[in-house]
């Protein structure tokens, strides 16, 4: 475990390094992609190279951002003094190819917002009640008065507006809007993210939910939905990464549902979990622990063994007596 690290120590940090090697997780979202450019772009705005890796390379629905060009796929070892980690709760979900490119011997900084981050890295800023990574690195970015360039400041609103679902969950707070609102301030252009980050869906996205509503089933209460996804679908849809993101919230939009699952088949035979609370009563992220997972109380994920309905089974049987659980010790 790391220690504890103030945004003056990280700036301290920079001030001492030249090169920076900067990572995020596997399967990389919204907030993923956009804290890594904006660190990026700011740490070269202020004479330090910054070299930007992501183990699955940026996906499909996020190509469009500026800067997000720069971010490429390990193939082989990097230079570098600082490895900085980016919105990842725990080292191996930045992938093998990730952690064998940048070796031994350098100092980590890992700077996250996931309640279940393992504080790994010599240092560690984890700040659980920000809305995104990118809001935590928004704050350390005003709070050293480092510049934001246009490039970071557009990837600062995007890795804000996917983690809060377009400002709709329930971690958006005063301090969420008030960093929108200074991005706006600063020239941000709303509508046209806006447009494509919501508004550009390629229409393999429309079959693939298509298909997901065949599957989707509620348990006897109304309050548990699921849906499940093959191999098979995704190869015959022609799946890629990103396609799928945002979709739950079509389970989590039902009247009476309290936790909404996505599960899904991937290649090594496994099932990748995704579930969602809409009621800070039920933590989801206790749900995904029973599975060696983690993420928030109201978003979070984890990895399980398949048949697809052998997991869904052990994963009812949790979800149920969380839920029930719950709605117990509110009504005592």
């Amino acid at each position: 475990m790391g220690q504890s690290i103030t945004a003056a120590g990280i700036g301290e940090i920079v001030s001492a390094h030249e090169r920076f090697v900067l990572l995020s997780h596997t399967r990389p979202d919204g907030d993923a992609i956009g804290s890594e450019v904006a660190l990026k772009s700011v740490l070269e705005s202020l004479g330090k190279s910054a070299q930007a890796l992501n183990e699955d390379g940026v996906p499909d629905n996020l190509a469009f951002m500026a800067g997000s060009e720069q971010i490429e796929r390990p193939s082989g070892p990097v230079e570098a003094d600082v490895v900085i980690a980016l919105d990842t709760a725990n080292r191996e979900r930045l992938g093998e190819n990730c952690l064998e490119a940048v070796g031994e011997g350098k100092l980590w900084v890992n700077i996250d917002h996931h309640i279940s981050n393992e504080e790994y890295g010599d240092h560690f800023l984890v700040e659980p009640g920000a809305a995104a990574t990118g809001e935590v690195l928004y704050g350390l970015f005003r709070e050293l008065d480092w510049p934001v360039p246009e490039v970071a400041r557009d990837a600062l609103y995007i890795a804000l507006s996917t983690d809060t679902g377009s400002f709709q969950y329930s971690n958006t707070t005063v301090r969420t809007h008030e960093m929108a609102a200074d991005l706006v301030g600063r020239g941000l252009d709303v509508a046209k993210l806006t447009a494509k980050l919501y508004h550009d869906y390629p229409f393999r996205r429309v079959e693939l939910l298509q298909a997901l509503l065949q599957t989707m089933r509620l348990t006897e209460d109304g309050r548990i939905a699921w849906w499940t996804l093959s191999g098979e679908t995704k190869s015959r849809i022609g799946m890629q990464a990103g396609d799928s993101e945002g979709l739950i919230d079509v389970l989590r939009a039902i009247r009476g549902v309290v936790v909404c699952a996505f599960v899904e088949e991937i290649a090594d035979g496994n099932i990748r979990l995704s579930l969602r609370s809409k009621d800070p009563a039920v933590n989801v992220c206790e749900i995904c622990a029973h599975f060696g997972g983690g993420g928030h109380a109201l978003a979070a994920g984890a990895r399980m063994q398949g048949p697809v309905e052998e997991a869904v089974k052990r994963l009812l049987e949790v979800a149920t007596e969380t839920v029930e659980g719950a709605f117990s010790a509110l009504n005592e």
